[in-house]
């Protein structure tokens, strides 16, 4: 059964017609192609198309003019859209307070006379590769209009031409000389040769379909151009800002700078731009993105920095020369000794020998010193004669420079691995709050797009008005256990706390244990940590008895063995019987032993000292992995400066923590028929699923999948969990039918019924893989359902999570509902017109109350939809599930079902990051597979497997 068709029998049964957006009935037409005053002579029969669009269904496609279809057959496009075919928009939701946000999102017109592409040849290849586009500026304003015809191209900087209407010719060559300027003698220019072809026309019909509403293929490639069209002209509009491109986005400091003062790099601010199709046209999406710039620093200072020692009276050690030989190789340095000639070159190398001791031979034949060179050509004397010399020539023929004669050329990108405080310094610049001066839309509103001579040839025309209509869901009311003062509560801003509440189950933990690995914490400290954390527990309605066992100690160096042995010693002081819990104090920064950021070891490789990181990888293990794959016992991890906290609220919430591994229920919905639409009027299973990838310096490991399902309707707070390693960076989950039937047979245990629809939350796809998933792993699911109940037709709806993408939002100026400090939208907050897909069903959902940088809704596209869900009831169900999750009490970023996926797959990760192995990466920055192939994936004991031990 084709996803857009639903049985006429269901709740709103038959098939359901795109609505129009009321906001849009005194708009008029600002998608940006027929209504602008630039007259274009072939707009006229498409224009009513696209005022029409808003109203037809997209299954009304196969209803479009004959002419048109004609038309559109004769250009080779695709009216029909190839399979799959996503369930349309049921319509746009109404519930909740209305609001306006703004976005950084603009509507967007362009030229509609007719695009073309022309390939282009330029040789020899230019040096650098900013030369392109000085070979192609002076091309066009020599042959603009001649040999151009008036035309005034958009280049992509590499081998792509595009004009608004064709040029006089098919293919052409050119000759383009650069002068070049030499010790201030004007030398020969440099001839390129420039080889100018057609290579195909660019209709926009494609993208009026989709914007119209009808379920054509996103006409990938128009958006391709468009979008090289727009850098083009924000490139060349670099008077002020001077601009450097890197990918999508174009830094500049004059946008902000954060610089770090003790290692010689800086974090430079940029803008991401992107065009997108949405209900109201073509979009300009801008974002404010950052990378890390070296400081054009005298090339002396840049080594003191890298080194972090005095280098200027010794020798430096074979480590501090490899240190400084990764720092510098690839960069770009000017010499300073040479007056205003300012030659550069890029180094190659360091010399072995410092440079007292270096020589070579002068073309006469004769052996000459660095030190003596310098001194007779320049009248220069070397200060720092014990470092080695850069090498700007090739390792068979060296040309050696003294690092204190060089400088840092400016506006060169950082390409090395990041140290952990750079990372921490970019990081503190780009999780902020932008200032007035770099908002979004004041760059818009600074005509940056508009106001240029290629903006006119094109007809660029962007909005600077970036509002949309939005709207702020209610929170769900949560029902707490009726012993407390606080029995049902509603919470405010996306986050409350357990004062005077009690959970609604708490879990019995008769028999822990509690492991110190900090050297420095007393005994007695512990003791009295676990007692008030015992006592906190059972305030808040969890049975946690008090610690019978005396505190056991280990060593941070020693894990593996010494959880062994303390766990055994424990077994035999309780005589066998089981522990439910083993509670660790962690030193507060030995984030390795917790492992919670073992699956990215990388990240460590520039963190901290080599040593400290080799034994911390080396001899800590993980607590996790030995407490989950090898003893079997559920772990709850404290930092050290917990032992000493005043405050219950956190020791509440290690109790609610504790509670939901054990199998507890913290809350539920007070009214579930109300709080979870669809799902409360039949037996449904609700899933989750993950894949995770390795480091990219990680050859060894592979990926891991990973499926979590509902088992407790309808209260749908309890997931179980699968978890498999696949193939290394494949994104599509391997053996998911068997997954699904597993969590299907435990449901059916746990419930004690059949469910009777699914529900699934995709995680971690991206756009282009939506039809992959759609084709391979929704069949997986059907089969698994079919297998178990007799060939039933399943009843599912499939729903793809997407996070990384660049869409913000912002609480608008003017609205008073936002939070108080007006930084940042309420938690509920939803869009699912204007900035939407023109067709399919979506929205973007801010459910959580983000503290640093500017909200990031998520974005939820229906790919599948068996059980009819309406705009509001599907939005509603996600965001009241999202203030379910078993260990917190503030809104999760995603629904609970994906975010819980996405957390077992990374423990699994964790699983793989310990051992001979992690030795070896450190070793070599690199983890090469291992002689059988990728690490094996330990199995969870079976004492861990049907509960939530990882949330």
């Amino acid at each position: 059964m084709a996803p857009g068709n639903h049985h006429g029998g269901g709740r709103r049964g038959g098939q359901r017609r795109v609505k129009a957006n009321p906001s849009d009935a005194e708009a008029g037409n600002r998608d940006g192609h027929p209504d602008d005053d630039r007259g274009r002579a072939d707009q006229s029969q498409h224009t009513d198309l696209l005022q029409a669009g808003r109203t037809l269904a997209a299954s009304d496609a196969e209803k479009a003019p004959a002419p048109l279809l004609e038309e559109f057959a004769a250009l080779g496009i695709r009216v029909r859209r190839a399979e799959p075919v996503f369930p349309p928009r049921p319509g746009y939701g109404a519930a909740g307070t209305p609001c306006v946000v703004r976005a950084n999102h603009f509507l967007a017109r362009f030229v509609d006379e007719g695009l073309h592409h022309y390939d282009v040849t330029i040789s020899p290849d230019p040096t650098p590769k900013g030369g392109y586009r000085e070979v192609m500026s002076k091309l066009v304003s020599e042959n603009q209009h001649t040999e151009f015809g008036g035309r005034f191209p958009a280049y992509d900087g590499r081998d792509s031409l595009f004009t608004a209407g064709a040029l006089p010719f098919d293919t052409k060559e050119f000759e383009v000389t650069l002068s070049a300027c030499v010790d201030k003698r004007r030398m020969r220019g440099r001839k390129y040769k420039v080889v100018i072809k057609h290579a195909a026309g660019i209709s926009l019909l494609q993208l009026r379909m989709l914007l119209a509403g009808y379920p054509t293929d996103i006409p990938a490639q128009a958006l391709q151009v468009l979008d090289n069209v727009l850098r083009d002209v924000v490139f060349n509009k670099r008077d002020d800002m001077e601009y450097i491109a890197v990918g999508r986005s174009f830094f500049s400091q004059k946008l902000g700078c954060a610089k770090d003062g003790t290692l010689g790099a800086e974090a430079w601010k940029g803008l991401y731009e992107s065009i997108r199709p949405m209900q109201n046209g073509v979009s300009v999406l801008v974002d404010v993105s950052s990378s890390v710039f070296i400081q054009p620093l005298l090339l002396i200072d840049f080594v003191q920095k890298t080194l972090k020692i005095d280098v200027l009276n010794r020798k430096l050690t074979k480590p501090e020369h490899a240190k400084l030989l990764k720092a510098v190789r690839g960069v770009r340095i000017e010499v300073t000794h040479r007056g205003s000639e300012r030659r550069k070159y890029r180094i190659t190398g360091l010399s072995v020998n410092p440079t007292k001791v270096l020589s070579f031979k002068s073309p006469s034949g004769a052996t000459k010193t660095v030190i003596d060179y310098f001194r007779e050509k320049y009248n220069l004397k070397l200060k720092f004669n014990f470092l080695p010399c850069l090498n700007v020539g090739s390792e068979q023929k060296p040309v050696y420079l003294p690092i204190e004669v060089c400088k840092i050329v400016p506006r060169q990108r950082y390409q090395k691995k990041l140290d952990g405080s750079q990372v921490s310094t970019l990081m503190k610049s780009t999780c902020q709050f932008q200032p007035e001066q770099l908002s979004i839309c004041q760059v818009v509103e600074s005509k940056q797009y508009n106001s240029t001579k290629r903006a006119n040839e094109f007809g660029i025309d962007v909005d600077d008005k970036c509002t949309v209509n939005a709207r702020v869901l209610p929170p769900p009311n949560l029902k707490y256990h009726d012993s407390g003062s606080e029995k049902t509560w509603s919470p405010m801003n996306g986050y409350w706390n357990m004062k005077d509440k009690k959970v609604v189950n708490g879990a019995k933990i008769r028999n822990w244990a509690c492991v110190n690995f900090c050297e420095d914490l007393s005994k007695n400290a512990v003791e009295q940590f676990c007692f008030k954390l015992a006592e906190m527990s059972r305030t808040t309605g969890v049975e946690l008895a008090d610690l019978k066992l005396p505190v056991l100690t280990a060593r941070p160096d020693q894990v593996e063995d010494d959880i062994r042995i303390c766990y055994q010693e424990a077994q035999k002081e309780l005589r066998d019987q089981k522990i439910d819990l083993l509670l660790a104090i962690l030193p507060d920064n030995n984030g390795s032993l917790y492992g919670n950021v073992c699956h990215r070891i990388h990240s460590f490789f520039t963190s901290v000292t080599y040593m400290s990181r080799l034994m911390l990888l080396l001899t800590t293990g993980n607590i996790k992995k030995i407490c989950e794959t090898d003893i079997g016992v559920m772990s709850q991890c404290c930092r050290k400066s917990i032992v000493f906290t005043k405050y219950n609220k956190i020791l509440a919430n290690i109790a609610i923590k504790i509670n939901g591994k054990a199998g507890g229920r913290n809350s539920v919905f007070e009214d579930a028929q109300k709080s979870l639409p669809v799902v409360s009027n039949k037996p449904t299973i609700i899933f989750g699923a993950h894949v995770t990838h390795p480091s990219a310096v990680d050859h060894s490991a592979p990926s891991i999948a990973s499926v979590v399902a509902s088992q407790d309707w309808h209260e749908v707070d309890k997931y179980n969990g699968v978890v498999r390693a696949q193939g290394q960076r494949e994104e599509m989950i391997g053996g998911l039918e068997d997954m699904v039937k597993e969590l299907l047979h435990a449901f059916e245990k746990e419930s004690n019924r059949k469910p009777q629809q699914l529900i699934f939350y995709r995680d971690g796809i991206s756009g282009s893989q939506l039809k992959q998933v759609f084709e391979k792993e929704i069949p997986e699911i059907e089969k698994a359902w079919k297998v178990l109940y007799n060939n039933e037709e399943p009843q599912i709806t499939f729903i793809a999570v997407q996070k990384r993408h660049s869409l913000m939002l912002f609480p608008n100026d003017n609205n008073k509902r936002h939070n108080s400090n007006m930084k940042n939208v309420e938690p509920g907050t939803v869009v699912d017109s204007e900035i939407c897909h023109p067709a399919e069903f979506d929205f973007f959902l801010c459910s959580y109350a983000e503290i640093k940088g500017p909200s990031h809704p998520v974005q939820y596209l229906v790919l599948r939809d068996d059980n009819n869900f309406t705009a509001d009831e599907l939005q509603a169900l996600t965001n009241n599930l999202c203030y379910t999750h078993a260990s917190s009490t503030k809104a999760t970023t995603i629904a609970p079902p994906a975010h819980y996926a996405r957390k077992l797959a990374q423990r699994a990760h964790l699983y793989l990051a310990q051992g001979p192995d992690v030795a070896k990466a450190v070793g070599s920055r690199s983890a090469t597979a291992p002689a059988g192939g990728l690490k094996q994936l330990p199995e969870i004991k079976d004492e861990l497997k049907r509960s939530m031990f990882y949330c």
